[in-house]
């Protein structure tokens, strides 16, 4: 039994051959980087705790193609573990430079996702810039991440297509934003 659970865990972390410490070690880094940005956005987000967030939130008009507010709560999730997982399965991959370069990416994707969520609906100029770095970023870890485990780089492709929308709108709000008269 014990030797299957391990299997299953080498065949979905790419970790045959790896000792429990490296495996535990980058499951703590992967799933560290992610849950940070994701305490970020929660930390950003406007509940009924949190009024003058909110306030700020509204002070937006979001974009009709926009989705709902719960359509994040469930889009995110298996979002943020296929970035633990494809992070994980690169971390557990031979050394080499690209898995390396690859690493390198993943980790500043997941900085940018935390910067991006912790400029705020306030500094929309901010988060373009961030959005389409991130877009960028992203591409180039799943260009790079193919070439040292092409399912690591497939975890991802959602991940990708999801930012590609989100930088859609925070253009076209980065765009009402910028056409609304200014008030001295």
């Amino acid at each position: 039994m014990t030797s299957m659970v391990r299997g299953a865990v080498d065949n979905l972390a790419n970790s045959r051959g790896r000792s429990m410490e490296h495996l535990l070690i980058g499951l703590g880094v992967t799933a560290g980087a992610v849950l940070g940005s994701a305490v970020i956005a929660r930390l950003n987000a406007p509940t009924s705790d949190t009024p003058k967030r909110r306030g700020e939130r509204d002070v937006v008009d979001p974009p009709s193609s926009a989705p709902r507010l719960h359509a994040f709560s469930i889009i995110w999730p298996p979002l943020f573990l296929a970035l633990i997982v494809s992070g994980l399965r690169i971390w557990n991959a031979p050394r080499s430079p690209a898995r390396t370069q690859a690493l390198t990416l993943w980790g500043v994707v997941q900085a940018l996702n935390a910067l991006w969520m912790a400029l705020g609906p306030r500094k929309l100029g901010g988060q373009l810039a961030t959005a389409v770095t991130s877009l960028g970023t992203s591409a180039a870890y799943v260009w790079r991440a193919r070439q040292v485990d092409a399912s690591a780089a497939k975890m991802v492709a959602p991940y990708v297509g999801w930012i590609g929308l989100a930088n859609v709108l925070t253009e076209e709000l980065w765009r009402k934003d910028a056409a609304k008269p200014t008030i001295h």
